[in-house]
C-alpha cells in the first residue's frame, strides 16, 4: 500500500477536526469521576447524549462505580452492628459483607431481602438487605439519569433509589435528596419526590413535592429524573409524572440542586412507613436491576 505524505494544511485540518469532535462530548469530567455538564440545558426537546452506563454484566460489582452499603460504610453515619436496633431510619439491615444479599446473574444485579440465619452466631440481626452507591466514584451534575429495575412485593419492603449531593456545599442546611423511586408493600405505584431544606425543615408545600404514580408490579419499569439548572422532572416509563421547578428568589433553601449528587440503590426493609415484615415467608425478595444510564 502507497502512504501518501499529507500537506501541512491537510494535516493540520485533520487535528482541528479531531480535537472538534472530543469537545463534543456534553460534560468536563472533574475530578476524574463526576460528570459535570458544559452547558445549561432548558429545552427538553434537546437531543440527549449517552454518556455513562453500566450494565450490570460482568457477574460481579464494579468497584471503580459502585460500593456496598453497610453499617460502617454509609457516608452519613456509623453504627457498630452489635447497636443495629439504634438505628431507627431503613439501614437497619443493610449488608456490606454477606454474599446472599448482592447477588448477580448474566446481565443483573439483585439486591435482596433475606432472613438471616446466622442470627445467633454471628450477624444478630434477624434480616438482611442490600445495597449499592456511587459516593466519590460516580457522580454528576445535570443530565437524565435512568434506572431499570424489577421489585418482588412482600409486606415490609422498601426499595428505593435515590440521589444525594456528592459535597457537603450547604453545610448550614440540607444539600438536597432526589428520590427517583421508592415503592412499599405490595403497591402498585411508587414515591418520587424532592427534598430540601425549604421542604425538610420550612415544611413549605409549594410547589409540590412528591407524587405517586403507576408501576408495572409484574415487570421491569423505567424511572428516572431529568435535571435541569431550574428545574427536576421525574418520569416513569418515559411517562413525566411531575416537575419540580426553581422557585425564582427562594434561594439554596429550596434550589441545593447546583452541585453535583451521587446515586444510591438498595433494598430497605421494616420502618414505621412501610411497617413491620409481617409475612416472613415472602422472603427472600429481590430487587433486580437491568442497567443505569446517564445521559447529558
Amino acid at each position: 500500500m502507497k502512504i501518501e505524505k499529507l500537506s501541512l494544511p491537510v494535516l493540520f485540518t485533520g487535528i482541528v477536526m479531531l480535537t472538534a469532535s472530543c469537545d463534543k462530548k456534553p460534560y468536563v469530567l472533574t475530578d476524574g469521576y463526576m460528570y459535570i455538564q458544559k452547558e445549561e440545558r432548558r429545552n427538553e426537546s434537546t437531543e440527549w447524549q449517552l454518556v455513562w452506563e453500566d450494565n450490570f454484566d460482568i457477574g460481579t460489582l464494579d468497584t471503580n462505580t459502585w460500593s456496598r452499603i453497610g453499617l460502617f460504610t454509609s457516608s452519613k453515619w456509623k453504627v457498630p452492628v452489635e447497636n443495629w436496633r439504634e438505628v431507627k431510619n431503613c439501614f437497619r439491615y443493610i449488608n456490606a459483607i454477606d454474599p446472599r444479599v448482592v447477588t448477580f446473574d448474566e446481565s443483573n444485579i439483585h439486591l435482596n431481602g433475606i432472613i438471616n440465619p446466622d442470627s445467633l452466631t454471628g450477624d444478630p440481626r434477624p434480616y438482611l438487605t442490600g445495597g449499592i452507591y456511587s459516593w466519590e466514584k460516580f457522580a454528576f451534575q445535570y443530565g437524565r439519569i435512568e434506572i431499570k429495575a424489577k421489585l418482588d412485593q412482600a409486606y415490609g419492603m422498601w426499595p428505593a433509589i435515590w440521589m444525594l449531593s456528592e459535597k457537603d456545599k450547604y453545610p448550614d442546611q440540607h444539600n438536597g435528596e432526589m428520590d427517583i423511586m421508592e415503592t412499599l408493600n405490595h403497591d402498585d405505584f411508587a414515591y418520587q419526590t424532592t427534598h430540601n431544606h425549604y421542604t425538610i425543615t420550612l415544611n413549605q408545600t409549594e410547589p409540590k413535592k412528591s407524587i405517586i404514580a403507576k408501576i408495572d408490579t409484574t415487570d421491569y419499569n423505567i424511572y428516572s429524573v431529568s435535571w435541569y439548572p431550574d428545574k427536576l422532572v421525574y418520569a416513569i416509563n418515559g411517562v413525566k409524572s411531575y416537575e419540580y421547578p426553581k422557585v425564582p428568589g427562594a434561594g439554596t433553601f429550596q434550589w441545593p440542586f447546583d452541585q453535583p449528587f451521587y446515586l444510591i440503590i438498595d433494598q430497605q426493609m421494616e420502618h414505621e412507613w412501610p411497617g413491620m415484615i409481617t409475612h416472613p415467608e415472602e422472603l427472600p425478595i429481590s430487587m433486580t436491576i437491568d442497567w443505569v444510564r446517564l445521559y447529558q
